[in-house]
């Protein structure tokens, strides 16, 4: 069998997947492939992007329309509200508006008139979804996938690597990773847990044959102001970041499950850790205070 790996940036990110093949050919070919299909769901799905699908999406919320959409954004849109009912409404796709007030590369807290002002655009229940129409019924909302898209790319990447014959390999989208099946001699891959307070430290190991992995926490986008952190996880029912866990991570089968799970887990705050256990998906949880927990993640190694 013949390693190949391969890195590049996708999403905002690093990316890199590493497997194993017959020929050095068709593994790029796989590779090839599967980056097409990331490429692919960044450009439908960017905010960033005036053409992408999502862009058109907002332009219909933000005069109060409705749109048709596609079988897959489809999935998306109901993937999306089962979260934003397993989390008693703390998971929802309609706060991405809040980065209007919360610019980290400032260095300075939004004041609560603005907070407030896009707090009356935010919330799932202000949304009608009937597949295949989607509707708006307060102007100037949005809505934006990140928490899901890029997990769902992991799981397609490698779904995708195994319909062709890859059995032993990884996709790593920024820290989502999907197992594709161990390393060809049948060892497990080596997967380290970034401690949130220490950079370039890790807090564990995991040794993982299968499954996803995927983590949140309040380290990637911050601003620390009079001594206290604040970080890109915002409550939507407040409009302010979260406070009591600095990190998650978990594992399920599917990447886009252990996402969702992660950032609930961190929206969820001193409720979490509980509702982590309650899951029965391995995990492993950082607090504010130091404190760290997750016994289930001995179930990875």
């Amino acid at each position: 069998m013949e390693f190949y790996q391969h890195g590049f940036k996708a999403m905002g990110t690093p990316c890199e997947i590493q497997l194993f093949a017959t020929t050095q050919a068709k593994a790029k070919q796989v590779v090839d492939a599967a980056v097409a299909d990331i490429q692919r769901l960044e450009a439908r799905y960017s905010r960033y992007r005036s053409d992408s699908f999502l862009s058109a999406i907002n332009r219909a919320a933000a005069r109060g329309g409705s749109i048709e959409v596609d079988a897959e954004t489809a999935g998306l849109l109901d993937y999306a509200m089962t979260c934003h009912q397993q989390s008693d409404g703390l998971f929802d796709i309609t706060s991405g508006i809040l980065r209007q007030a919360w610019r980290f590369d400032l260095g300075t807290l939004p004041d609560q008139e603005t907070i407030q002002h896009l707090l009356a655009k935010i919330g799932w229940h202000k949304i009608r979804w009937q597949n295949p129409v989607l509707e708006f019924t307060v102007p100037g909302m949005e809505i934006d996938f990140g928490g899901i898209v890029k997990e769902y790319a992991v799981d397609r990447a490698a779904a995708l690597c195994q319909s062709q014959g890859i059995r032993h390999g990884i996709v790593n989208l920024g820290g989502d990773i999907k197992i594709i099946g161990p390393r060809a001699d049948g060892s497990p891959w080596r997967i380290g847990i970034r401690h949130p307070r220490q950079q370039d430290v890790l807090a564990d190991t995991l040794l993982l044959h299968q499954g996803a992995l995927a983590s949140s926490g309040d380290y990637e986008r911050c601003i620390i102001i009079g001594g206290s952190r604040y970080g890109h996880i915002l409550n939507p029912k407040t409009g302010w970041p979260v406070k009591h866990l600095a990190a998650v991570s978990v594992a399920s089968d599917f990447c886009v499950i252990a996402g969702s799970a992660s950032t609930i887990a961190m929206l969820k705050e001193d409720q979490g850790p509980a509702w982590l256990e309650s899951l029965g998906l391995p995990h492993y949880w950082f607090d504010v205070e130091g404190r760290t927990g997750g016994p289930l993640f001995s179930q990875c190694r």
